[in-house]
C-alpha cells in the first residue's frame, strides 16, 4: 500500500516557488513525491511502519529495514538551508545529532535512526532545555568544512537588509544591529561546524538509552561560531516568555544558560542573539503574516537584548 501524503503538508508546499538552490517548485515536488517514496523503500529495502510525521519542509516516514531495525526516511524540498544536512550528519556520525545511515545528498534524502518523536525538549522545563542545548554545542563542536554556507558571508546580505530598515522595524534597532554586526565579525574566531536551527523542538531523546538523553536532529549546518546559535531556543517559546514574572529577564536569562553550559563569551551571545531577532524582524516585516505577530515578538525580544549582559 503506497504513503499516503499529509494533506497539511502538502498545504505548506504547495504554491510554494523554486529555491534558488534547489531549483523545483513546491508543486512539482509535491507531484513527483509518492514516487519518490516507493523508489527509496525499494532501493534501500525499507517497508512503511507507520503514518508520516512531516515539519516546513520535509516528510518523514517510519520504516524498518530489511533486518527489522527502526529507522526514519526523510524527503526534504529542496533548498539552499538543506542542502548540506547530509555532510553535517556524517561528520558527527551519531555524537549530539541523529544518526545518519543513508543518503542521497543530490535528492534531499536521508535515511535516519528512528528517534522518539514524542519526546522532544520542549518536555522539559524551558532553562533545563537551555542547558541541554549548550552541552550540545560542546558535544558538535568541530572545525567547519569548506563545503557549507560560511555566516560572514551571508552577513553581506544582512547588511544590506538592515540597511534599508523597513518602516515597520525601528530604524534604531536595525542601525544598531548593522553596527553591532560588524563588530562581530571583524573580532570573529575561527569557524566552527554550527546547527543554525538547534531550538528544543529540533532535539529529540533516542529509542535507545544508551545513545545519550538528547540528540539534535534537522541541522541547517553554517560555518560560524557557536555564539550566534544561541537565538532559537530565545525565540521558541513564546508562551514561556510571555508567561514570565519579567519577560526581558527571562528570555535574557536563557541565553546566559546556554552560554555558560557551552562556555561560550556571554557578550557575544547577546550580541549575536540581538542580530538575529533584527533580522528575523526584518523577514517578518516583508514576509510575514500580520495576525499571527511575529514581528512584534521579534521586535520586543530584541529590544530585551539590545544592551550587553551585566
Amino acid at each position: 500500500m503506497p504513503v499516503q501524503i499529509p494533506t497539511a503538508f502538502a498545504g505548506r508546499l504547495r504554491g510554494r516557488p523554486a529555491d534558488e538552490v534547489g531549483g523545483i517548485d513546491g508543486d512539482t515536488w509535491l507531484e513527483r513525491l509518492p514516487q519518490a517514496v516507493a523508489g527509496y523503500l525499494d532501493e534501500w529495502e525499507l517497508r512503511p511502519d507507520g503514518a508520516p510525521w512531516f515539519g516546513e519542509n520535509a516528510l518523514v516516514v517510519p520504516v524498518r529495514r530489511r533486518t527489522g531495525v527502526k529507522a526514519a526516511l526523510k524527503l526534504t524540498w529542496p533548498h539552499a538551508e538543506a542542502r548540506h544536512e547530509p555532510l553535517a550528519l556524517r561528520l558527527w556520525a551519531g555524537r549530539g545529532a541523529v544518526e545518519l545511515l543513508a543518503a542521497d545528498p543530490s535528492a534531499y534524502v536521508v535515511l535516519l535512526e528512528r528517534l522518539d518523536g514524542d519526546r522532544d525538549l520542549t518536555t522539559v522545563p524551558i532553562l533545563e532545555a537551555c542547558e541541554e542545548i549548550g552541552w550540545l554545542f560542546t558535544t558538535l563542536d568541530q572545525p567547519a568544512p569548506p563545503q557549507v554556507d560560511r555566516v560572514d558571508v551571508k552577513a553581506k546580505r544582512w547588511r544590506r537588509q538592515l540597511a534599508a530598515h523597513p518602516v515597520s522595524v525601528p530604524r534604531r534597532l536595525c542601525d544598531q544591529a548593522r553596527s553591532t554586526l560588524d563588530g562581530l565579525l571583524d573580532d570573529a574566531p575561527a569557524p566552527r561546524l554550527v546547527h543554525e536551527d538547534l531550538h528544543d523542538m529540533n532535539v529529540l531523546a533516542p529509542l535507545d538509552d544508551r545513545r545519550g538523553r538528547w540528540v539534535a536532529i534537522d541541522p541547517k549546518p553554517v560555518a560560524g561560531e557557536w555564539a550566534y546559535a544561541v537565538a532559537p531556543i530565545v525565540w521558541n517559546r513564546a508562551d514561556a516568555a510571555s508567561a514570565a514574572h519579567n519577560f526581558r529577564t527571562h528570555v535574557r536569562l536563557r541565553a546566559e544558560v546556554v552560554a555558560d553550559a557551552a562556555q561560550l563569551d556571554p557578550d557575544r551571545v547577546q550580541e549575536w542573539t540581538f542580530v538575529r531577532l533584527v533580522l528575523n524582524a526584518l523577514w517578518a516585516a516583508e514576509y510575514g503574516r500580520p495576525a499571527d505577530g511575529f514581528r512584534g515578538r521579534m521586535i520586543a525580544l530584541a529590544k530585551a537584548f539590545s544592551d550587553p549582559f551585566g
